[in-house]
């Protein structure tokens, strides 16, 4: 028969066990990065979006006023190439998306099929669930026919669209500047608004979708604008590389 352990045997071993159990928490916590790693726990898609967006609204603002504090140094310096070069930057700031515009164009709204229609999708025989759902290249389509149009300034959900904004889907949701949106998307552009709907009359990519638009239900809507307010751009804005190339429009079915 094996002997017994002793008193010190057990206070060794139950130590031991502690220390296991401690790292084996630690490390489902590092894993987890602080979230429920049960996957039914993490279900309220609407809360997440409105924390992450009340987050990059929080940092956005951060940003604003530090770009303030940049602008009000540099205005003190009296270095004359210095000030020929906040000239410059003041001269393509209007250009470049980061003051405040105003005046007359268009809102296109773009909107999912009912979700009654996409419920639909899923029985035998019904359409594919995509047909019914607005995509990112549905919301660049509108955005680059705008922008040929001669739009001005263009917004997308109330954010201001310069030339580094990347649109993405993820899920059934469209992210804009690390910020997820849901349907309806609203972009509005400043500019001649007989202009900017012949440009959007003129893309096939837009025709595709609203002939798409008419017979699944998806929403499309332009309405012309007497004036509108958009807000200067104030997040973080890098371009590391450029290359101009031809533009070609793609197809929705591609």
């Amino acid at each position: 028969m094996a002997p017994m352990p002793t008193g010190r045997t057990w206070r060794f071993t139950a130590a031991a066990v502690f220390v296991l159990a401690g790292a084996l928490f630690a490390t489902t916590g590092l894993s987890a990065k602080g979230l429920d790693l049960r996957a039914a726990s993490i279900t309220d898609l609407d809360h997440v979006v409105r924390s992450e967006r009340a987050r990059s609204d929080d940092l956005q603002r951060q940003v604003a006023d530090l770009n303030k504090q940049v602008a009000s140094l540099s205005r003190q310096v009296s270095d004359r190439q210095v000030e020929q070069l906040q000239d410059e930057v003041d001269r393509l700031r209007d250009p470049a998306g980061f003051s405040p515009v105003a005046g007359p164009g268009l809102t296109v709204t773009l909107n999912d099929a009912p979700k009654s229609e996409i419920k639909k999708a899923a029985e035998p025989g019904g359409l594919n669930e995509d047909e019914l759902l607005v995509h990112q290249q549905d919301i660049q389509a509108v955005v680059n026919a705008l922008w040929a149009g001669g739009a001005e300034a263009m917004t997308l959900q109330g954010q201001r669209v310069i030339s580094t904004t990347g649109i993405k889907c993820v899920g059934s949701t469209v992210v804009l500047h690390g910020v997820p949106y849901s349907p309806p998307y609203r972009i509005s552009a400043i500019g001649d608004p007989v202009s900017l709907r012949a440009a959007l009359d003129a893309s096939d990519y837009v025709n595709e979708y609203v002939a798409l638009a008419i017979s699944n239900q998806l929403g499309y809507d332009v309405q012309e604008e007497g004036r509108l307010r958009f807000p200067a751009y104030t997040a973080r804005a890098r371009l590391k590389y450029a290359e101009a190339g031809v533009v070609t429009e793609p197809s929705r079915s591609n």
